[in-house]
């Protein structure tokens, strides 16, 4: 039986090669780039062996702890296509041990699984340092290898399973798009530390935490035997093999539930009263707020814009923390550029809606009631950020001083932001990603458009709101409260002037244009 699997997986990998060039050209990129990253790694765990036995164990568990980790979290993550789902063989009548096992070590017939072997076994030589040590590493091995297969295996059966749903999988996705955007600041920290001095005593914290779980335990107990810790080398052995045979009842038993479990159905939702629609006024413009407001709430789209902009910040904010720049200055940053962000959401709100547009053109709706009712999200998250994110600005810098200032400059690029964006929307709308589909996906034929309009729109409104910036300049260089005051009177009136000017403009436009913006709606 298992010898079939392993025939069918072969059978899969070599159809891989009868894909179109441009499938085959990035399949075979992916296994270049996993066998070079295992090269280098090989290579560091050889060298690692001229070394002292204390630094090459903390190098070896920490690096093993997280490979491990990416076996188990990364399937989660990015929703791996499972070519060898147990439910596609539900109808064989195999009995569920037997199909566990074959799935298991079919599964073994990858790229990433033949990198883990690599490194496995490269372990073997960093700890080449006596025959018990040895013995051990290969002990070793031998539960890392089925412990990542494994662990890859349980995970991309729980995302299947349990991730299976569009807003689940957006989820997750979103998830793992936060995840990276706050490993960037991590990353700009990490590349000031002097790892001469420092890298490796913080490294050793990891490590000493890391051995003992059952992610790293089985990497460190070929060091504690050359270390002299035999004790603590066998129970880390004991520690590692009962995770891998928590693994193995966990993926027997989700083969076992997805032979007998459909695929999820849509859940049916009752709905007892009218939501947003309900709570607006009745008017045109009220119709298309509450639309708005159904659309930040439930679109993928809009929760992954909205996601990233707290996000935006931190990365901003450690940047120039590397870079240098004062502490008075950086405490500025976030909410001012929050609400720049939150502005420059809705500049290509018109194709987002895609073929929903119509209705606005059916039913002759002014295009000032339209630039009006979209911008109420914004307003409604974008008001309370200004007061609350500058009164906590305030209490964390322990200046008073600069609230009126900030409170101006951040309704200033809040209410900038959006009267452009209403007229940039609706004036040189481009190619969006189409509802339904994943809000990662590559809009069908954004090119250099896009990129243009999107510049074009958040520069004029920096460019705008530069007097204020100004004027929070200049209360830092002559201290008083007149130039406080100036920066938020200022700041309001601007801000008030362009969003009025910009919801005319916009609305002008939507009106006038309107036949040729759903033309473009159903051509995108």
């Amino acid at each position: 039986m298992v010898a079939q699997f392993l025939h069918l997986k072969l059978t899969l990998f070599a159809n891989t090669f009868r894909r179109s060039p441009v499938q085959l050209f990035g399949m075979i990129l992916a296994a270049v780039w996993g066998l070079g990253a295992a090269g280098v790694l090989t290579a560091g765990l050889f060298a690692l062996r001229l070394s002292t036995p204390d630094v090459a164990r903390v190098v070896v568990v920490v690096c093993g702890t997280l490979i491990v980790l990416g076996f188990l979290l990364l399937p989660l993550a990015f929703g791996v296509d499972d070519t060898i789902d147990p439910r596609r063989f539900a109808l064989f009548g195999i009995p569920t041990d037997r199909l566990a096992l074959g799935l298991a070590v079919a599964a073994g017939l990858s790229v990433p699984t033949l990198v883990i072997v690599v490194l496995s076994l490269a372990q073997v030589v960093t700890w080449g340092r006596g025959p018990l040590p040895v013995l051990v590493a290969i002990i070793s091995a031998v539960l890392i290898v089925p412990t990542c297969v494994l662990a890859a295996r349980v995970s991309t059966a729980v995302a299947s399973t349990f991730l299976s749903s569009r807003r689940a999988r957006d989820a997750s996705g979103i998830v793992f798009v936060l995840m990276l955007a706050i490993a960037a600041p991590a990353v700009a920290l990490l590349a000031t530390v002097d790892w001469e001095s420092q890298g490796l005593p913080i490294m050793r914290r990891i490590a000493a935490i890391a051995d003992w779980t059952p992610l790293g335990s089985a990497w460190s107990a070929p060091g504690d035997i050359v270390l002299g810790f035999g004790g603590q080398a066998v129970l880390k052995l004991l520690i590692s093999a009962t995770f891998l045979v928590v693994l193995w009842f966990s993926w027997r038993g989700l083969v076992a539930m997805m032979l007998t479990r459909s695929d999820r159905e849509a859940r049916s939702h009752r709905y007892t009263s009218l939501g947003w629609f309900g709570r607006v006024p009745a008017t045109p413009a009220g119709a298309i707020a509450a639309r708005s407001l159904s659309y930040w709430g439930r679109d993928a789209r809009y929760r992954v814009s909205l996601a990233v902009i707290p996000v935006v910040p931190i990365v901003m904010v450690a940047a120039l923390l590397v870079g240098g720049v004062p502490a008075e200055f950086i405490v500025w940053v976030p909410v001012p550029v929050m609400c720049l962000f939150l502005g420059w959401t809705v500049h290509n709100d018109i194709a987002h809606d895609s073929s929903a547009f119509w209705l606005h053109v059916s039913s002759t709706t002014r295009g000032v009631d339209d630039r009006g009712g979209r911008i109420v999200p914004a307003l409604l998250l974008g008001v309370p950020l200004v007061v609350i994110g500058s009164l906590v600005t305030v209490l964390v810098s322990g200046d008073s001083a600069t609230l009126p200032g900030l409170i101006g400059l951040s309704a200033c690029l809040l209410l900038v932001g959006l009267g452009i964006s209403s007229v940039i929307s609706a004036a040189f709308p481009y190619p969006a990603v189409h509802p339904g589909d994943s809000p990662f996906a590559q809009p069908q034929a954004v090119g250099a458009a896009g990129s243009v309009i999107q510049s074009l729109s958040f520069v004029t409104t920096i460019v705008i709101a530069a007097p204020v910036v100004w004027l929070m300049v200049l209360s830092l260089l002559n201290p008083g409260e007149q130039w406080q005051l100036a920066a938020l009177g200022a700041g309001i009136l601007i801000g008030i002037i362009v969003l009025v000017v910009g919801l005319v403009w916009g609305g002008h436009i939507v009106s006038k244009r309107g036949p040729e913006l759903l033309a473009f709606t159903l051509r995108n």
